[in-house]
């Protein structure tokens, strides 16, 4: 799809949008954007939504799609960042994170999924998150399956997934015992049978019904 933006377009920069860690019980929601323009080379061999592949091929892709795209940046929003904005709030602000990181100011920008998350809504309210972290965004063009369907998009992916799971290894030493290197703060039965052994931590979403943790939070 995003080769035939740039065909009718002409001379643009198209983003591709896809985030990593929606659905986990804790660590962050991130945010990945690969930017192409219309001399893009072919896309690298193997490429695919980052679920499909796995965590050495994941690994393995990243410098080569680093010199396939214009540009890419990763956005974050913290497990009590996402306590204290709601999802998709979080999801938005990580979005901008990334964005605000850019070089070039894009053309448009494909996401994954039915539902535009990114762009900020009409009327800023109480839990949509610090405003004044969201940058001007061109045209958002939601596309189902894009992960799949776009290489942009897919490349997105795997950028956000390889920066994630990094982050989440990398807790298993400060909070230990969750597995974290493992389930990537997903709801694993390790994962679950921790919180019930030693309840939530810092990195866990405490404001979600967190399985094995009672109403308390303990």
């Amino acid at each position: 799809m995003e080769t035939e933006l740039l065909a009718v377009r002409g001379r643009c920069l198209v983003a591709g949008v896809d985030e990593v860690g929606r659905g986990a019980l804790g660590g962050p929601v991130t945010v990945g954007v690969a930017v192409l323009g219309a001399a893009a080379a072919p896309v690298p061999e193997g490429l695919a939504d980052s679920k499909l592949l796995s965590a050495r091929r994941r690994e393995a892709l990243v410098p080569s799609l680093r010199s396939w795209v214009r540009d890419a940046a990763v956005g974050h929003a913290t497990a009590a960042e996402i306590d204290a904005w709601g999802i998709t709030a979080a999801l938005r602000v990580a979005g901008h994170r990334a964005f605000a990181r850019l070089s070039d100011r894009v053309d448009v920008v494909l996401l994954d999924g039915r539902h535009d998350w990114l762009s900020p809504p009409p009327r800023a309210g109480l839990f949509d998150g610090p405003v004044d972290e969201l940058v001007a965004l061109p045209e958002v063009v939601t596309v189902v399956g894009a992960d799949r369907r776009c290489a942009v998009v897919a490349a997105a992916s795997v950028l956000a997934k390889v920066e994630r799971d990094g982050i989440l290894a990398g807790l298993a030493s400060r909070y230990p015992g969750y597995g974290w290197e493992r389930n990537k703060g997903y709801g694993s039965a390790e994962h679950i049978d921790a919180l019930a052994a030693l309840g939530p931590c810092a990195e866990h979403r405490r404001s979600w019904r967190l399985p094995g943790v009672r109403p308390d939070g303990r």
